[in-house]
């Protein structure tokens, strides 16, 4: 009988699996290489960027400036912006106040957003004569740059040759100063919002609508199921994963929202929300508050987080997941 020694196996280690794995999929991470570069450069860099400014007292006085051979000499403050934000000073625009303004301008845009886009989505997914061309014509607002539509948009609410005055005028209402230093300006600016914010929903809920199984409309209807809870029991639920998410992108948009408010009033007061505060301080005035604005962009940042964490936990609460 022949004895042999049994081979030992050798079994390959971690840098022997990273190598494979690589080798494997080496294509996969060269194609998105660049895009991780790009996000590093334009997000990330940025936002660890403002970040540090916004525990110091960076402005345009102290900040390193190379044409003028000044070296930086701004300071490590600490939390010291976040007080002064946060205590509510009006001279640091207010915060409290800026961030219920904010709360109501976003909750507004995104209510009619969703209800309107809603209701013509519910519409234009029945059988009806030129149905591509509605689709097309409600779509076009969404398709116009944003600048384009909020300087039209100015022009019909101006207070003395607007069109918006001379229809109530015609029909014997008093003209109103839209766009003044009033809470007009704030429905004004919302308006049109609205106005470009539905095409996108009326979209994504439409592609919702048109993926629920037929049978289940047609199942309601023979269980006598009236229109309104057809509706109710069939539409809205089955629409649910499409509007969770529609809904918490819409927040983030019109939370952030610049161009529209900015482009149309400007630095108005009634108009004020977060972002244009902070663009503001970083802009505007005679020195250029670098650290409010990195602060006021932080506490931005962290209100959405906070939103977007308890938004997703209550979605799937109700089985949803985002």
């Amino acid at each position: 009988m022949t004895l042999t020694a049994e081979k030992p196996v050798v079994r390959a280690g971690k840098p022997g699996r990273v190598r494979a794995f690589l080798g494997r999929f080496w294509f996969v991470y060269a194609m998105v290489l660049p895009v991780v570069v790009v996000l590093g450069v334009l997000v990330v860099f940025p936002l660890l960027q403002g970040l540090y400014f916004s525990f110091t007292d960076i402005n345009d006085n102290n900040i390193a400036n190379p044409v003028l051979d000044r070296p930086a000499r701004y300071e490590i403050t600490g939390l010291e912006n976040y007080f002064h934000v946060l205590s509510g000073d009006a001279s640091y625009g207010a915060f409290w106040a800026t961030l219920t303004r904010t709360l109501i301008w976003t909750f507004a845009c995104v209510f009619f957003h969703y209800t309107i886009g809603l209701a013509l989505a519910v519409l234009l997914n029945r059988p009806m004569r030129f149905r591509t061309l509605y689709r097309i014509l409600l779509i076009l607002p969404w398709a116009v740059p944003v600048f384009i539509s909020a300087f039209a948009w100015k022009y019909l609410f101006n207070s003395e040759y607007g069109l918006i005055n001379w229809a109530l005028e015609a029909v014997g209402l008093p003209g109103q100063v839209w766009l003044g230093q009033s809470d007009l300006a704030l429905v004004s600016v919302v308006v049109v919002n609205v106005w470009l914010g539905v095409p996108f929903m009326m979209v994504a809920l439409l592609g919702g609508l048109q993926a629920i199984p037929a049978d289940l409309y047609e199942a309601a209807e023979v269980d006598g199921a009236t229109p309104w809870q057809r509706f109710v029991h069939v539409t809205l639920p089955g629409l649910r994963a499409v509007s969770s998410s529609v809904v918490l992108l819409g927040v983030i948009w019109t939370f952030n929202m610049f161009p529209v408010i900015y482009l149309m009033t400007g630095n108005n007061p009634h108009t004020r929300i977060l972002v244009t505060y902070a663009f503001e301080r970083f802009f505007s005035g005679a020195t250029r508050d670098f650290a409010i604005a990195s602060t006021y962009g932080v506490l931005i940042l962290s209100v959405l987080l906070v939103f977007a964490t308890v938004y997703r936990r209550a979605m799937r609460g109700q089985g949803e997941v985002l």
